[in-house]
């Protein structure tokens, strides 16, 4: 972001800047958490083979992510959403709902202790800032609970904001594996002299592309133990449909949308 020609309105140059904007956070991603994605495929292929569970969580946009890679052609059929009325999207109404619901102490006890969770499984948090109660409290009460929790965040917000939670703690702090989004404070990567506040948001599409790459490395993790992944094929290809039934048969246990 800045002055001069690169902060005209022009609308070709301001999508190229966004987009030049996503590549480069894409790239950041691939190079410096390259590690900890694969560790974290790793974590999930582990829970697969022990016929544990997997589950993703998000509240408002952060939730996109978590849907993007629940009941999806390609992606492993035993991901499930763990939901929270009212903070999964921004059907509620009114929307700002959702966000003071994020900052209610004690609901994610009691999202955990009504959800067919248990000791082994594996969650994934996304929140951009991680700094409300709710996430904060969901990893702290599924890892007493047993469960692995692998956050989606950005560590940023930890070191230029303050923590929402009465322990002064972040999701980061409370997971066994974190994944940094490298997202700025205000999640905005374009500015321009003639708009009052900055604009183009990016922090779903990192989110979504972190996620996906996790979910791919456990897929080939699962392979290389000799374990064929259940992966969903899409239900628009000839075959689709048959092949997902399949899926859902063996491993009907472990899927929570179904029902």
């Amino acid at each position: 972001m800045g002055n001069g020609p690169e902060n005209s309105g022009s609308g070709d140059l301001l999508a190229a800047r966004y987009l030049d904007a996503a590549i480069d956070l894409l790239r950041r991603v691939r190079d410096e958490e390259s590690a900890d994605i694969t560790a974290a495929g790793e974590l999930i292929a582990d829970a697969v083979a022990a016929d544990g569970r997997l589950f993703a969580f998000g509240a408002g946009h952060s939730s996109l992510a978590a849907q993007d890679v629940v009941y999806r052609a390609g992606g492993l059929a035993l991901m499930n959403l763990l939901s929270v009325p009212g903070v999964v999207g921004v059907d509620v109404m009114p929307a700002t709902l959702g966000s003071a619901l994020e900052r209610v102490d004690g609901l994610a006890g009691a999202v955990l202790d009504s959800s067919p969770v248990r000791p082994g499984d594996v969650l994934v948090i996304i929140s951009l800032s991680g700094r409300n109660s709710l996430p904060v409290e969901m990893a702290m009460n599924a890892r007493a609970l047993g469960l692995k929790v692998i956050g989606v965040t950005s560590v940023a917000y930890a070191t230029e904001t303050k923590s929402r939670h009465v322990s002064g703690t972040f999701l980061k702090d409370h997971c066994d594996l974190v994944l940094d989004s490298k997202i700025a404070v205000g999640d905005a990567e374009l500015a321009l002299d003639s708009v009052d506040a900055p604009f183009g948001p990016a922090s779903t599409m990192v989110a979504s592309a972190l996620m996906q790459a996790m979910m791919a490395t456990a897929a080939a993790a699962l392979a290389a133990r000799g374990i064929q992944p259940p992966l969903l094929r899409s239900g628009n290809v000839d075959g689709g449909h048959d092949w997902n039934g399949r899926v859902f048969s063996e491993y009907g246990d472990r899927i929570f949308y179904r029902h």
